[in-house]
């Protein structure tokens, strides 16, 4: 019996020590638990047979040992589809999970599915059956700072929450850019040329490494800049512009762009189109491109003479590109700045310039139009311009305020409003604008402010002093979007206030627009839909208050009724004498009358 036990014990031991071998244990199995599928396969002859094996040995052994492979052939050539068979069935799932859906070239995207799904597949009825609706899940992404400084996150923890089970996974490294389906993270540490750690994209939604990069440089973040719709994002290297898709994370075409020269470059926040810039070289002057995906088009190009820098600056809705060129005109020795607006919705993409004479010191869009802010000249001479691009082809300077205290733009999300701040050295100047009719609504003052938050709705906007920033008077304001101070909230070491955003709008901007244009006809019919309510309101406590009466007089019969029967008992019980009435048994009544002496006052009259 002690035998047994010490063998049951050490075999606890051995099992809590040696858990992910045992893991790995053989289990008992057919031996079709490890076999996949994989469907849109080249269909190649003998003599290109050995190199598509090539390249699929090398595509799905990464998962694990391939322990047998058959390619089906028919007429000379294979059919389009292979069977693998991996040693163990949990490499077969990891081969299914990350290879359904890689894009091996433009017309073949591999399809991955387990060779024993074919059963549930073939068992599904022909006859559709709603599903159960299922419980609410929670799904929870926490990103946990460990240590936290101004400038460096040093480490996190990342956690992925699903019906309250936590999965962490630890990164030594710090995240710069989240995005809905990804997240990259980064991490100093060195890694080696074939497994590349440096940078990693991991997938949200399942935990896994979808693919690692080297960083030559992380002076520049972030080093990955994503297309507004996720499917494709894009690094810039010495001469070079990559650009990658999603899901299966490769280069799109299979090979980078050579681009001399590349400087800088941006992603439209409304189409798949890239925007970069490319300084002069010698006799060739600096140029502009627009480039639409995944064609690679080239839709515009502009050039520039006498370039010393360039400011990519886009609309929030793709509708206007702005290029701020810093110049150097032959025979000057100061610089003078030029904006290049693109009309990005007209055909062939016109350019038209404005130029100002003095230095830029912010530049910012209306979010949802068409106007745009700058803030120029030299403290304490620092001017605030407005400017209006005009649909026929012309921009118009709306208004111009001037000695303002400002070095930051804020619009409103919503647009129409703006604050200009004079931030940090500037000691927290606030100026609250309408740009409707350009009218300053408020001046006020948050001493040292570092930050401004608008919220969502473009009601309310917060100024902060950071910790970050400013270690004494930590505090975040709130305001009106019209600049009337509603709350101060004190807090040490306070560092960063961000609004919860809100879930885009249902309606496309044509809808939004047809309701904008029909908005007085939409509120007639609002306003009798509310007459119908309020007067089915009235209906309901009319008939309320006629059951509460019928109710009432039904009590008061019955009442009345029991009065009457009483009657000869009150008399009865009173000698005779009634009662029930006021003027009953008048004839026994006697009067007296009774006087009362209130006043004498004698008032002498003379002699007469």
């Amino acid at each position: 019996m002690f035998l047994l036990n010490f063998h049951f014990i050490l075999f606890l031991a051995f099992a809590e020590l040696l858990g992910d071998i045992l893991r790995e244990k053989p289990q008992e199995a057919d031996g079709i638990d490890s076999v996949i599928v994989v469907d849109n396969v080249p269909q190649v002859g003998p003599d290109r047979l050995e190199k598509l094996k090539n390249v699929i040995h090398k595509i799905f052994s990464k998962f694990g040992k391939i322990t047998n492979e058959f390619y089906p052939e028919a007429d000379g050539k294979t059919k389009g589809y292979i069977f693998l068979e991996y040693s163990v069935p949990s490499h077969a799932h990891e081969a299914v999970k990350n290879a359904d859906g890689y894009k091996l070239d433009k017309q073949h995207t591999f399809r991955v599915n387990l060779f024993t799904d074919f059963d549930k597949y073939m068992s599904i009825s022909d006859e559709w059956e709603p599903p159960e609706k299922q419980p609410f899940k929670d799904f929870v992404i926490y990103l946990k700072p460990d240590n936290v400084c101004p400038e460096v996150h040093s480490s996190f923890d990342f956690y992925l929450s699903r019906n309250m089970t936590l999965k962490p996974i630890y990164f030594v490294s710090t995240v710069f850019f989240f995005f809905f389906r990804y997240v990259v993270t980064f991490s100093p540490l060195m890694d080696t040329k074939d497994d590349p750690q440096a940078i990693i994209i991991w997938d949200v939604l399942t935990g896994q490494k979808k693919r690692g990069f080297h960083c030559e440089s992380s002076a520049h973040w972030p080093i990955f800049k994503w297309s507004p719709d996720g499917k494709f994002f894009a690094r810039m290297t010495q001469d070079t512009l990559s650009i990658y898709e999603t899901p299966s994370m490769g280069l799109l075409d299979k090979k980078s762009l050579k681009i001399n020269g590349i400087k800088d470059f941006s992603w439209s926040p409304g189409d798949n189109v890239i925007a970069f810039w490319v300084p002069e070289d010698k006799d060739i002057p600096a140029r502009v491109t627009l480039m639409q995906l995944p064609s690679r088009n080239e839709i515009r190009v502009r050039n520039l003479f006498n370039v010393v820098d360039c400011k990519l600056h886009w609309q929030k809705n793709g509708d206007y590109l702005c290029v701020k060129v810093d110049r150097t005109p032959k025979g000057t020795q100061g610089i003078v700045t030029n904006f290049e607006i693109f009309r990005m919705r007209e055909k062939q993409v016109p350019v038209d310039v404005v130029e100002m004479k003095e230095g830029i010191i912010a530049f910012a869009w209306e979010p949802n139009g068409s106007r745009f802010a700058v803030l120029h000249g030299e403290s304490p001479r620092i001017n605030a311009s407005f400017y209006h691009v005009k649909s026929n082809g012309k921009i118009d300077l709306i208004k111009m305020f001037d000695k303002q205290q400002a070095n930051s733009i804020f619009w409103s999300p919503q647009g129409q409003f703006l604050v200009l701040a004079g931030l940090r050295s500037m000691n927290g100047a606030l100026a609250f604008v309408d740009t409707s009719d350009c009218t300053m609504m408020n001046i006020a003052e948050h001493y040292m402010a570092s930050d401004v938050e608008w919220d969502p709705t473009g009601r309310f906007v917060v100024t902060s002093v950071s910790w970050w920033s400013h270690k004494v008077d930590n505090a975040f304001w709130l305001w009106t979007f019209q600049g009337r101070l509603l709350q101060k909230n004190n807090k040490d070491r306070f560092c960063q206030l961000l609004w919860r955003p809100r879930p885009p709008s249902l309606l496309s901007q044509e809808q939004i627009k047809a309701i904008k244009k029909d908005l007085k006809r939409y509120s007639k019919i609002f306003e009798q839909k509310d007459r119908l309510s309020q007067s089915k309101a009235s209906k309901d406590l009319v008939d309320k208050r006629r059951g509460m009466m019928d109710e009432y007089r039904t009590y008061r019969e019955a009442a009345m009724k029991m009065y009457q029967e009483q009657r000869p008992l009150r008399l009865e019980l009173r000698g005779g004498v009634d009662t029930d009435e006021l003027d009953s048994n008048v004839d026994d009544w006697e009067e007296e009358t009774i006087e009362f002496f209130i006043n004498e006052e004698i008032i002498p009259i003379g002699d007469l």
